[in-house]
């Protein structure tokens, strides 16, 4: 009849050691070990000032807590299959430590609402984290845009040379996605700091707690106000599976391009030999392994966001087992993206940018065609007119290998009387970039106004979060 089970009471045969190990999430969730104790101070302090529990016993129960704590600290913790979850292990351990008064210690909760307190913590502790790591990454691409205001590239549309750009102006380009990523993992703060602890398993408790009070111990700003919802709900979890896909995607993206610019076709960029690997069988070969990693473990973070949407699609009111499976995809998401971050970080800090390999690529690449096209309409040319005419110009510049800006002025002339020797000043690639004064756009002075915005937000968001 006996059972080691702390729920064991209305049991009368145990599980085979196979059916324990399948249930058990102790392998996984002892990564919520720190968290489950702060919880459990934080409720236990709550039970002593609404007068729940003896002063005693929850100074008792702290002393252990802090005693467990401390153990946590320097690694000397020892969990155990037996019993199931990192919440079952700290209260076993507890027990040991301060003997059965340490069973009181679960007045007024549930593991339901227990887990769920745990989860948010874990995710309030590391999205700053995250949001740091962004931040350093900006301030990578801002200082390496600052240094590549007038380095002149090829413009894609379709991975076709569409028209000049600045370099610098690409590179705030993802600027603006990682910006929008912080934007994104900010706003998930709010729903990660929110209290679940006082839910108890789904309806609340007759206990006279103050849930307030606890949610103040722990640092969050708000409590869940339907018992229901705070121990079911794992939007939290899938705002931040959501936010990191789209991460993932912007570093993928942007992966895709160095390591298509880095080979010997493109040699815009070199990387860094830290940031390379080498072939065991071709002597000569530099890959670029740490970009196609991060391109590649965009995959495993889409995965991560699809199981947990999957396991949430048909859960019931409220709790059920099924929500085991929402912290492995998390916890492994969370070491992804910072790893992913940092090992970008420092790839990009790093490159090298060859400026004339790139500016040589506008060269002969007629790329310069809309530049001509704006000339004529400029001159008073209907544009779709001047559009039909540049067609032409560079159908017969394709046949003849001559670019526009070889078009001697003569044969200008016989198009249009107006078009005049300031036509090859406008066709040169880094006067059609610094041009480009609309706002937001490719120009020199654009690109500076928007790098002095950049830097603002850098040291706005640096002031906020010195002090933490």
């Amino acid at each position: 009849m006996s059972t080691k089970k702390l729920w064991g009471g209305r049991f009368t045969e145990t599980g085979a050691k196979y059916v324990d190990e399948f249930g058990a999430s102790i392998g996984f969730d002892q990564l919520l070990a720190a968290e489950d104790i702060t919880g459990s101070l934080a409720h236990v302090k709550m039970l002593k000032k609404t007068g729940i529990l003896d002063a005693a016993d929850v100074d008792q129960i702290v002393a252990g807590l802090e005693k467990l704590e401390q153990q946590l600290q320097k690694g000397k913790l020892e969990f155990s299959t037996v019993n199931e979850d990192i919440h079952m292990n700290i209260e076993s351990l507890l027990t040991e430590e301060i003997g059965p008064v340490a069973g009181k210690l679960h007045t007024a909760r549930s593991r339901n609402d227990q887990v769920a307190t745990d989860f948010h913590l874990y995710m309030k502790h590391q999205l700053p984290k995250i949001l740091d790591r962004l931040h350093d990454l900006e301030n990578v691409l801002v200082e390496k845009a600052s240094e590549n205001v007038e380095t002149i590239m090829p413009g894609y549309t379709h991975l076709q040379h569409a028209q000049p750009i600045s370099y610098g102006h690409y590179l705030l380009a993802y600027y603006q996605m990682f910006k929008r990523d912080m934007e994104r993992f900010e706003f998930n703060m709010k729903h990660t700091d929110i209290s679940p602890l006082g839910a108890a398993a789904l309806a609340g408790t007759t206990f006279p707690i103050d849930r307030e009070y606890s949610a103040k111990l722990l640092g969050f700003s708000d409590v869940y106000h339907n018992s229901l919802d705070a121990v079911s709900d794992r939007d939290f979890v899938l705002e931040f599976l959501s936010n990191a896909s789209i991460l993932m995607m912007h570093l993928s993206r942007f992966c895709e391009e160095i390591v298509s610019w880095s080979s010997y076709e493109f040699k815009y960029l070199s990387l860094s030999d830290q940031f390379s690997t080498g072939s065991s069988i071709m002597p000569q070969k530099k890959n670029p392994d740490m970009a196609e990693l991060i391109r590649g473990k965009s995959g495993r973070v889409y995965g991560n966001l699809m199981g947990l949407l999957t396991v949430m699609k048909a859960i019931p009111l409220a709790y059920n087992k099924d929500l085991q499976e929402d912290k492995e995809g998390a916890f492994d998401t969370v070491n992804t993206i910072l790893t992913s971050l940092h090992v970008f970080t420092g790839m990009l800090a790093t490159l090298t940018v060859n400026e004339e390999r790139m500016a040589n690529a506008t060269t002969n690449d007629f790329s310069n065609a809309t530049e001509l096209a704006d000339y004529l309409a400029n001159k008073g040319i209907p544009f779709r007119e001047a559009h039909a005419i540049v067609g032409k110009l560079v159908l017969d510049g394709l046949k003849k290998n001559r670019p526009l800006q070889d078009i001697p002025l003569a044969e200008y002339k016989e198009i249009s009387p107006l078009i005049d020797e300031d036509v090859y000043h406008d066709l040169d690639a880094k006067v059609a970039v610094e041009r480009r004064h609309s706002l937001g756009g490719t120009g020199f002075d654009q690109i500076k106004a928007e790098l002095k915005r950049a830097n603002e937000q850098l040291a706005q968001y640096q002031s906020l979060n010195s002090d933490n």
